[in-house]
């Protein structure tokens, strides 16, 4: 394997593939593999030590379609001691009581396999009621947050800070 980053996503709307393409771009396509799971599954996900995973939350703090489809799946992937880091696109304002839900339910279904979580990022500057990807003080989400209804004008710089972020935590 010539690229030690797999980058797994689902995206319906187009927003979470923007956003792992944005990524893609800060950390080099030399580094990233990137899988839409839609198309690929999650079949290749135990072939990386460092792995990316990409999920909106939709309506009230449900999973994306595709990450639904397949998450039973992740329960039989090999990640133990594999070093991942998530994202999540939500709508703070819309959906305020789940604001990017499914990126914590799939942090901790990671976490449970056994993979090593990095790039949390801080909760300031959002505006919510609740989230499933707070830590429990609650001062970071588990991963890096977006809003593209919201806050679209804070996305480039966001992807490119934690980007530098997670490259740190991946010892690369």
């Amino acid at each position: 394997m010539t690229k030690p980053i797999g980058l797994f996503y689902g995206s319906t709307t187009g927003n979470t593939e923007t956003v792992a393409e944005q990524i893609i771009e800060q950390i080099g396509s030399d580094k990233i593999h990137h899988i839409d799971i839609a198309a690929d599954g999650l079949d290749g996900l135990s072939e990386y030590e460092h792995l990316i995973l990409g999920i909106p939350t939709w309506d009230f703090g449900e999973l994306q379609e595709d990450w639904a489809d397949l998450w039973d799946v992740l329960d039989a992937v090999h990640v133990e001691g594999k070093t991942c880091a998530v994202f999540g696109l939500g709508d703070q304002i819309g959906y305020a009581e789940w604001f990017l839900d499914a990126m914590g339910l799939l942090h901790d279904k990671m976490q449970e396999r056994g993979a090593v979580m990095v790039g949390y990022w801080s909760a300031d500057g959002y505006d919510f009621e609740a989230s499933k990807a707070l830590t429990e003080d609650q001062s970071q989400f588990v991963g890096l947050a977006i809003d593209e209804d919201c806050q679209r004008s804070e996305t480039e710089e966001r992807v490119a800070r934690w980007s530098q972020q997670v490259v740190k935590g991946f010892g690369l």
